[in-house]
């Protein structure tokens, strides 16, 4: 298991900057966003080089690149709207054949017309489920063409919402090129802290031959992201049972102001150390 951080963590638009940054800071790896490029995290387009300079900073730096972001309303109430993403994602995944990523993550989205990280009450729509079951379908053709894997992350706010029903999606899109990003703040709430090994336990059971790539972030007892360590996550409880069901990747920082990432690194190298 190994550090990554976001790249977009660092509010610098050169990816040499900000990929030397996360190395500065101690991280081994990335979850890259094409937004470090100046770019949209959906470009229309993605100009010649943009990918390869990724790929030629981190082999500089010695950082992987453990996923690029996808991410898009995938449950949008608008199909329009929908399929206007999907060129985007395309390039996404283009972008992250070239660089070498070999993973790019996904939200499911809301209902919610405005703001894809909003609960909606139609979410448990089967309407918005048979959406998500389409663009799924569309962006698993796209990434098995390229060779990519799609990771989706249960968000609370999201169609997929937590851990049994990112199984039912896996079980019914069956896919050896669809997997999970496992983030256990998006599984807790104030009210569920106090129980929180129940929680992950049952998470990643229910998950564990599925999981891609997983989250270190943190929440405080009102339910606030904070820094890795500053927070009521047990994370070294997380990282643990992660191990227990053979996860061995990238353990990705993220949710915090630039200044904090030094200090998030050494905490999330300790817990890697000591969790093994």
């Amino acid at each position: 298991m190994y550090t990554a951080i976001f790249s977009r963590t660092y509010a610098m638009k050169n990816v040499a900057e900000v990929i030397g940054a996360a190395a500065n800071d101690g991280y081994e790896g990335i979850q890259a966003n094409l937004s470090s490029a100046g770019l949209a995290n959906l470009p229309d387009t993605v100009p010649p080089g943009v990918a390869v300079q990724f790929c030629q900073e981190a082999r500089a730096r010695g950082i992987r690149l453990a996923a690029l972001s996808g991410t898009y309303n995938m449950a949008h109430p608008d199909a329009k709207v929908r399929k206007a993403s999907r060129v985007g994602f395309q390039n996404v995944v283009s972008a992250a054949r070239e660089m070498g990523a070999p993973v790019v993550s996904l939200c499911t989205g809301s209902r919610d017309p405005h703001d894809m990280w909003k609960f909606h009450p139609e979410n448990d729509s089967d309407e918005a489920w048979k959406d998500l079951r389409s663009e799924l379908e569309f962006a698993l053709r796209v990434a098995q063409e390229a060779g990519i894997h799609l990771a989706i992350e249960p968000e609370p706010a999201n169609v997929i919402h937590d851990a049994r029903a990112a199984k039912r999606i896996l079980n019914e899109m069956a896919s050896s090129h669809l997997g999970i990003l496992l983030d256990a703040a998006n599984l807790l709430t104030p009210e569920t802290l106090s129980r929180q090994h129940a929680v992950i336990d049952e998470a990643t059971r229910l998950l564990g031959g599925a999981l891609l790539l997983a989250h270190a972030k943190d929440i405080n007892a009102s339910g606030q992201v904070v820094a890795p360590g500053e927070g009521e996550v047990n994370l070294m409880a997380f990282t643990k049972a992660l191990r227990r069901v053979g996860y061995d990747d990238a353990l990705i920082a993220h949710g915090f102001a630039a200044e904090k990432a030094g200090v998030a690194a050494k905490v999330l190298q300790r817990i890697i150390g000591e969790s093994a």
